[in-house]
């Protein structure tokens, strides 16, 4: 069990949290939630010991072993497999033991605790952890400085994983990962026996893998029991009860104060006056609490859309060396509202094949054919190197924007969710966050006809994430889309396409499909939907009549549908609406008050929608099923 009491944190003297409280029980798995800046890292370090709590406790039990990647990856000459073996320290020392010792008694009970730690299989659960993680048999038998720091990265966390630790530490471990990596991550955290708090932004890790949250929020800590769904659920819920509080509270206020107000002076109502004063004073103020929204993305719509395809690839061959190809014989088409996620494990060419679309790489051998004016934005993680560290995202703004007044250079920055404040802050100052969206608003300027991002995610929180969603849905270009994060490849893709063994090829499935591919290493069934045999009608006129008794049964279903969709509209007409204020630095130059609210009628607005779009989607797919089984 890990108590933490009362416990106040500060860094630079910026507070992070204040008389925090929180129990999070033995065998947990618990996701540690809340915004960017927070300090979610900070209350690890301090379960480490790395930071000094300013008053509080966090007790851990007796002899716990607690395991976290280190800050370093390794880089020496070892190979993976023995870096991940020397890992767990009590294992490694026995065995050196049992090879040294001469006393019969002593050897004995050495390869009985090697038994009961079961050492002798380390091997094989080393190299399956390696494997999981990326790398095969003849990676695992090479040095780790034959490595790059992201790669190395994972040898570390391999090691944390292999050490069995009995409370594990993981702070972001996806952003390391690509998607297979961080499948078979949630697979291995939902099996594993001890203890796990993970900082993670990865929506389906935190619920697929966490049986609980811990959220930090406004320096407090709160542990809700089940997954992410259910956390946003009772925190939504338990916000909603405090907005009705907080109402019904000011309003007994307002009342008392107004007979306060008007009888105070008067001899015959003074007492009763004095009364409600006091009980004024006493009475303390309902929290309306925080709705965690994020100002929202934009992408700018291009300003003409192109007749598809807008790439058309043919027997065309890529890579970095005219005789070793990274991709072959690719047959392939873009249209212009595709919306397509790359699969496949890092190393098989999914950016290889980016950079290629976006005309960064030369095509070794066929044919590309791109349409006339195809403008292509692509966004990569290191490119927020490329940003100008003493500028600010004004500056970095106003060369595209030559000659406009400055007020309009402020609502564009603006308009990439950067507040009146942070637009003026040096690039260098601000957080991944935020330069990640300084930086798309950057790379989509001006209105592409194609958007390729390459892990976008890895410095966004969830909401910023669901912003994003939001913004590839609205925007009416095309879109493709290389993540970890399997919430947005769902949220966004309407094709997957498999990235391996020098092909780029569709793949026959959906993400679960390939998530169940990911964890046994075999391809699941082909689903075939069942077959109903009707009588076939026997002449036109009883077709027609069959197709009119259809039409007048499936009436009331097409009414329902047109319904819903009206309202979806108003919905998102709504939200458009409140986002377009969200987006105005003004809002926030006084009072956050207006702001709160706006982002609760948002959070409402939101909720609803997605409900209105799982009710007509099971109506439409329950029409169209009708309508093409006559």
């Amino acid at each position: 069990m890990i108590q933490i009491s009362d416990i106040t944190l500060r860094i630079a003297g910026r507070p992070l949290l204040e008389a925090a409280s929180a129990v999070v029980p033995t065998g947990a798995k618990a996701g540690l939630v809340g915004r960017n800046g927070s300090g979610k890292t900070s209350l690890l370090r301090a379960m480490t010991g790395e930071l000094d709590l300013e008053d509080g406790s966090i007790t851990l039990p007796k002899d716990v072993r607690l395991g976290q990647v280190a800050q370093e990856a390794p880089g020496t000459e070892d190979s993976l497999i023995d870096i991940v073996l020397a890992a767990d320290k009590e294992r490694a020392e026995l065995l050196t033991k049992a090879e040294t010792e001469t006393d019969s008694d002593m050897i004995a009970r050495i390869h009985e605790r090697l038994g009961d730690i079961d050492a002798y299989s380390g091997n094989a659960r080393a190299a399956s952890i390696l494997s999981g993680l990326g790398f095969d048999n003849a990676a695992q038998q090479r040095p780790a400085s034959s490595f790059s720091g992201g790669w190395r990265m994972r040898v570390a966390l391999a090691a944390v994983l292999f050490s069995r630790p009995d409370i594990l530490l993981l702070d972001e471990p996806t952003n390391y990962l690509d998607l297979e990596g961080t499948l078979w991550l949630e697979n291995f955290i939902s099996r594993y026996d001890g203890t796990v708090l993970i900082i993670s932004h990865d929506r389906d890790l935190l619920n697929k893998a966490v049986n609980s949250i811990l959220h930090l929020e406004q320096r407090h800590l709160v542990f809700y029991r089940g997954n992410y769904d259910s956390f946003a659920e009772q925190r939504s819920a338990k916000l909603e009860l405090a907005q009705k509080a907080h109402a019904k509270q000011e309003a007994r206020r307002k009342h008392m104060q107004a007979f306060v107000d008007r009888f105070r002076y008067k001899a015959t109502k003074a007492r009763q006056a004095q009364s409600r004063l006091k009980m004024l004073e006493k009475m303390q103020p309902i929290g309306l609490g925080i709705v965690e929204s994020s100002a929202p993305i934009r992408f700018p719509a291009p300003e003409k859309l192109l007749a598809s395809p807008i790439i058309r690839l043919e027997k065309t061959k890529a890579g970095y060396a005219l005789d070793n190809p990274v991709l072959r014989n690719m047959d392939l088409r873009i249209d212009q509202d595709d919306r397509i996620a790359l699969l496949g494990a890092n190393g098989n060419g999914k950016s290889t094949f980016a950079k290629l679309l976006a005309d960064r790489l030369e095509f070794v051998e066929g044919q590309i054919t791109r349409a006339q004016h195809l403008k292509v934005a692509m966004f990569a993680q290191h490119q927020l190197d490329d940003l100008i560290a003493d500028q600010t995202p004004i500056d970095h703004v106003r060369p595209l924007m030559k000659g406009a007044p400055e007020a309009k250079i402020r609502a564009r920055v603006a308009q990439m969710g950067l507040d009146a404040g942070r637009m003026e802050t040096k690039a260098k100052d601000l957080s991944g966050g935020e330069k990640a969206r300084l930086l798309l608003g950057l790379i989509a300027f001006d209105g592409p006809h194609l958007l390729i991002l390459d892990e976008p995610t890895n410095h966004l929180d969830i909401e910023s994430r669901d912003a994003l969603m939001l913004a590839l849905n609205d925007f009416p270009g095309a879109v493709i889309v290389i993540s970890h994060d399997r919430h947005l490849v769902e949220t966004t893709a309407d094709l997957l396409w498999l990235v391996k063994d020098g092909q780029v090829r569709n793949y026959d499935g959906d993400i679960e499909d390939y998530r169940a591919e990911v964890l046994t290493g075999k391809k699941p069934e082909p689903k075939s939907p069942p077959t109903e045999v009707t009588p076939e009608p026997r002449n036109s006129a009883e077709k027609r009549k069959l197709a009119a008794e259809k039409r007048k049964a499936l009436a009331p279903l097409q009414k329902k549908i047109k319904e819903t969709e009206a309202s979806m509209a108003k919905l998102q007409k709504a939200i458009g609406q409140i986002d377009t204020k969200l987006a105005s630095p003004e809002l926030y130059a006084d009072d956050t008050s207006e702001s709160q609210q706006l982002a609760i009628k948002r959070a409402a607005a939101e909720k609803k929608l997605v409900e209105l779009e799982e009710v007509w989607l099971e109506m439409s797919e329950e029409y169209e099923t009708a309508i093409s089984s006559g």
